[in-house]
């Protein structure tokens, strides 16, 4: 079982969440809503979930391939059901860049496993009837 933890710390809807091993996370609604910008929307969380989630098996996949991964973006872009309350998200495309001596086809199905056979974030998105949608991009290895 996992355990979070919530408080409110910032006027009416600033909050900051904390897990078991003191990690925290400032949250809050949007201005819009009564909200002051203290934080990230729950609603976004969940997509920064899903990048990171997915960041970590396809990382994880390449590794395991002996593909050189030197760098790693990635740009979720979300639309939410319009005039549904909850307001789910609908369509969700994920572009994946990844950088370095990295065979395209492999990075193609490293993410395809992690969106549709290892991320439980994107399995949950899906279930509650998300469509995500993704390209990969590979790009040579940055000079740092």
């Amino acid at each position: 079982m996992s355990t979070i933890e919530l408080k409110r710390v910032h006027k009416d809807f600033g909050f900051e969440a904390v897990d078991a091993n003191g990690h925290t996370v400032k949250m809050d609604s949007s201005p819009e809503s009564g909200g002051d910008d203290f934080g990230i929307r729950p609603m976004q969380m969940l997509l920064m979930g899903l990048a990171g989630c997915s960041a970590i098996d396809v990382i994880s996949i390449l590794k395991k391939q002996r593909q050189e991964v030197k760098d790693y973006k990635m740009v979720v872009n979300g639309e939410r059901e319009a005039g549904k309350e909850p307001s789910l998200w609908q369509d969700i495309d994920i572009e994946f860049h990844l950088y370095g001596d990295i065979d395209e086809d492999k990075a193609a199905r490293a993410v395809e496993l992690s969106l549709n056979k290892y991320c439980s974030v994107a399995a949950t998105l899906s279930k509650a009837g998300a469509e995500i949608k993704s390209k990969v991009f590979v790009h040579p290895a940055v000079a740092i």
